[in-house]
């Protein structure tokens, strides 16, 4: 059988948080209408932030809503604290990403505290999920951010990535995501790091969320893909960045990664001519 590789649509959020145009809730619901007809089941649809700090996510609900009418994609949105999380599961989110700073500096510029305190906070959203009914159960994913650079902090040492991997992977989250923020791994960092942190992980999925800052993006993939990782966070057209760490260009780009996969003979479960035609 052919081996399977999710890639994870993260434009929505990611993409949009950082471009000047808002786009209408009604050009968003087809966005991720079109983009799940052409084969990809996870979209990260919205991030739960106040508007007054994102406007581009104030229609938040709305697009929740309607993802959850798309029988068989997994609704996921990012979350930066336990508020964020008690608004995704009123609404049925099932997936909430709960993203921490490995490096201090992009850890303050982005959600105002230190890394310390949002372990913590971690912490309270897992307890959240497990006391939630068996039908209301929604999975966490936990976010690493900075793990191979930061254009804030500069250098971010591997051991402080695997100290807090630990931390978190103690906590008991449902998966565990590592993300070169500001895309400044190289394949060699990609294969050290995850696999030490595969090793970590023992039964939890580890998946990784590479930008392509340095035109590296799609040889972190195989590096990743060489050590086990098979789920990969990726955006339409390559669309992404950070407001909070200057410098960061966007995503590694799904057309390509998916095209990648498939001519490497592993299965994506996406029709590459469909997922070009929401592209355009």
């Amino acid at each position: 059988m052919t081996e399977k590789v999710a890639l994870r649509e993260v434009g929505m959020r990611d993409g949009l948080q950082s471009l000047p145009p808002v786009l209408t809730t009604e050009q968003k619901n087809a966005w991720c209408a079109a983009e799940f007809a052409a084969g990809v089941k996870e979209i990260e649809v919205t991030s739960f932030v106040p508007p007054k700090l994102l406007p581009m996510f104030a229609d938040a609900e709305e697009v929740v809503r309607h993802a959850l009418t798309l029988d068989g994609l997994t609704v996921s949105a990012l979350i930066p604290n336990l508020r964020g999380a008690e608004r995704g599961v009123a609404l049925g989110v099932r997936e909430l990403a709960h993203v921490l700073s490995v490096s201090e500096g992009h850890n303050q510029n982005n959600v105002r505290r230190s890394t310390a305190e949002s372990i913590a906070d971690l912490k309270g959203v897992i307890e959240l999920r497990d006391s939630l009914e068996t039908g209301r159960r929604v999975k966490v994913m936990a976010g690493l951010a900075t793990c191979f650079g930061c254009t804030i902090e500069g250098h971010v040492d591997e051991r402080r990535v695997f100290t807090i991997a630990a931390e978190v992977l103690a906590l008991k989250p449902d998966a565990l995501m590592l993300a070169d923020t500001v895309g400044y791994g190289n394949p060699a960092a990609i294969r050290r790091v995850f696999r030490e942190v595969l090793d970590m992980a023992g039964g939890v999925p580890v998946g990784a969320h590479f930008h392509n800052t340095r035109g590296l993006g799609l040889a972190n993939v195989l590096a990743a893909l060489e050590v086990g990782v098979r789920g990969f966070d990726a955006s339409l057209g390559g669309l992404g960045g950070c407001p909070w760490a200057p410098g960061a260009t966007g995503n590694i780009v799904m057309e390509d990664t998916a095209f990648m996969l498939e001519a490497m003979g592993f299965d994506t479960g996406i029709d590459l001519e469909r997922l070009i035609e929401v592209r355009r």
